[in-house]
């Protein structure tokens, strides 16, 4: 009955579009607020994405400065931070103080001192230019209401030769019980980010849902 709920939840949230994209004609998805956040951590969440399993495909290395865009409550912030070692550094970016609030007490409760929490602006994460290695969006691109413009302050934060990284579910699979409006084609995503500035490397489909689409700058 909870996961059920919680199913119920995440597709009313996405009712709440924010407009098309200008290219693809795309709806773009509304926001999950904070009483979404128990989403974000449920326990079928290892099975249904394989999160471990998607982070063994960035090859992260220690010392690096990863941005996690969209981080919510630190469930992808955490496991990178701890891939990175103390040397490195991660930026948890959220539009919501809330969900940074929680970021702040699940660091803390983990005792990862490498996180630093960033609140962001719809269409400016408000990273450092030029210094970040990888960023990361976690079904969270679909989302953004203003992407053309937040894509090219995040090819500003990231370095000659940094990567970013969409996890999204794969909408050419109708069986994958997500909200439409939550997925996204390879297509699309091509279409959409290459424009900016970006080129989308070979898909990764290795996960159980969700395409991970790795963009370098042009």
């Amino acid at each position: 009955m909870k996961k059920t709920l919680l199913i119920l939840l995440v597709a009313a949230l996405a009712a709440c579009g924010q407009g098309t994209h200008p290219i693809t004609g795309r709806k773009i998805a509304g926001v999950m607020g904070m009483n979404g956040a128990e989403w974000l951590v449920r326990p079928e969440r290892v099975a249904e994405e394989n999160p471990d399993g998607a982070i063994d495909a960035l090859n992260l290395k220690p010392g690096m400065t990863i941005a996690d865009l969209g981080s919510g409550v630190g469930y992808m912030t955490l496991r990178m931070a701890k891939r990175v070692g103390p040397t490195g550094k991660i930026y948890g970016v959220d539009l919501q103080p809330g969900m940074l609030a929680e970021l702040e007490k699940n660091a803390k409760a983990n005792s990862v001192t490498n996180v630093v929490p960033i609140l962001g602006e719809l269409a400016d994460p408000k990273l450092p230019a030029g210094q970040i290695d990888l960023i990361l969006m976690v079904d969270v691109y679909h989302e953004v209401s203003q992407p053309q413009a937040m894509l090219r302050k995040i090819r500003q934060a990231l370095k000659p030769d940094g990567r970013l990284v969409l996890l999204e579910y794969r909408a050419e699979d109708p069986s994958i019980p997500i909200n439409p409006e939550h997925k996204m084609t390879v297509d699309q995503v091509r279409r959409e980010i290459e424009p900016e500035g970006f080129r989308l490397l070979d898909p990764i489909e290795t996960l159980p849902r969700q395409h991970l689409l790795i963009l370098v700058k042009r």
